[in-house]
């Protein structure tokens, strides 16, 4: 058998500690399925002297982890500490620079200087894979870059935050409102003591900006991301949405067009009304699920554990794997010089139809003011509910779905109610998600 494949692990917290689990545990197949061993040679974390429930003492360890890519008896960095600068950037670039293959799960990262480590490994001609950013143990980006190789993406859009999933299936279950749920997600381990990542959808922004790139040979634009979370809504949301035939989840979604001349890119992170019979609506839980839609293999369904130990630190060795068969390839499936840059596009005239929800005073005369902002905007109006007050509540809950029409069209009706004293906070205005 060939010469191992020896790795350094830059981070040993959950999915560290989970990646010397699995090389462990599968030893053997994985030096079958590699076509030579894969060994731990060097680590390096924070704390030297924390418990992780693994042996480290066979393992070199280093205090700087910049430096893992220079060592010489390291062919590969996994880099799993994460945040989009800092160490893990230091770390990436110096082992790049030094001709080795880098492998990282961190999707924030990639989603901003992705773009510069993919040139960087091309022109050294080592290996840059991300596979665990996005949707943890599930192989979405191997099944865009490789599986749909041969497929003009038409879209691709999922749930791709499972703290938000957990949470909006969880009010769905039980009737709880956000803040309640949200403190459960925190203490069975769902959401970081400090969730704004999660919930106000930066991370799925993170990782939609990824999927995009991929799917449509464009260069990575996190900062174009149309992004919303899930803060907002209530309980008494999930059960108007119910009502009406939909759940509520939070969808990253994206897909280009033609305007002026150019390709442009439509990137969006918000939460959306999902319709019963649609797939996403049945991904409960810390549950992710990606789809992609070719223009010859139709809808691809891509659903699994979106995070965690094992599901993250599987991907993580699926990507040691190929650099152990000399699969390198390009990181964004082409080169980065024949990546496509895509202006943002303009969503105005997209076509669908909306949610959107009022808290308004309960006083005559202001649900005709609702209502003629929205046709003095061209806002046709499907349904229509209204609810009493609940308790000491000085405002009153008004939803509505709109017919199908212009995105324009509704921005412009909130716009005119923009300042209104009829109303308590600004409106919520959620998609909905067509078959």
């Amino acid at each position: 058998m060939a010469e191992p494949l020896r790795i350094a692990l830059a981070g040993l917290g959950t999915v560290g500690a989970g990646v010397i689990r699995v090389i462990e545990a599968n030893q053997a197949l994985i030096a079958r399925r590699a076509g030579r061993p894969i060994e731990i040679v060097a680590i390096s974390a924070r704390d030297r002297n924390r418990q992780r429930g693994v042996d480290l003492s066979r393992y070199a360890w280093e205090d700087d982890m910049v430096i893992l890519g220079e060592k010489p008896e390291v062919d590969v960095v996994v880099e799993l500490v994460g945040g989009s600068d800092g160490p893990a950037l230091a770390c990436a670039r110096t082992t790049i620079e030094a001709g080795k293959s880098l492998v990282t799960a961190n999707k924030a990262m990639i989603a901003h200087h992705g773009l510069e480590l993919a040139a960087k490994a091309e022109a050294a001609k080592v290996a840059l894979k991300f596979e665990a950013a996005v949707a943890g143990g599930i192989p979405v980006i191997k099944g865009l870059r490789e599986g749909a190789a041969a497929n003009a993406i038409e879209r691709v859009y999922g749930i791709l935050n499972g703290t938000c999933n957990f949470i909006l299936s969880t009010m769905e279950d039980t009737g709880r409102d956000f803040a309640d749920v949200l403190a459960e997600a925190q203490a069975k381990g769902y959401a970081e003591a400090d969730p704004a990542f999660d919930i106000e959808g930066t991370d799925a922004a993170h990782k939609l900006a990824i999927l995009a790139s991929i799917a449509f040979g464009s260069k990575v634009d996190f900062r174009s991301v149309d992004t919303a979370g899930i803060t907002r809504l209530r309980a008494a949301d999930i059960a108007q949405a119910d009502a009406l035939g939909y759940v509520i989840r939070l969808i990253g979604m994206a897909d280009t067009e033609a305007q002026n001349g150019s390709n442009r890119l439509f990137q969006r992170v918000q939460p959306h009304l999902v319709a019963f019979d649609h797939p996403l609506a049945h991904v409960d839980g810390a549950t992710n699920a990606v789809v992609a839609e070719g223009n010859f293999s139709g809808r691809l369904l891509f659903q699994g554990a979106g995070a965690g130990e094992g599901p993250t630190a599987s991907a993580v060795v699926a990507d040691l794997i190929d650099i152990a068969r000399g699969e390198l390839g390009a990181p964004f499936s082409v080169p980065v010089a024949e990546l496509e840059e895509m202006a943002p596009a303009d969503t105005g005239h997209r076509q669908g139809r909306s949610y959107i929800r009022f808290m308004a005073a309960d006083r005559p005369g202001v649900l005709a003011e609702i209502t003629a902002a929205l046709r003095d905007a061209g806002v046709s109006i499907e349904s229509l509910i209204q609810k009493g007050r609940a308790g000491d509540a000085e405002a009153v809950m008004v939803s509505m779905v709109t017919h199908e029409g212009p995105e324009s069209a509704v921005r412009k009706a909130i716009e005119l109610l923009d300042g209104s004293s009829a109303l308590s906070e600004p409106p919520l205005v959620m998609h909905l998600l067509g078959n």
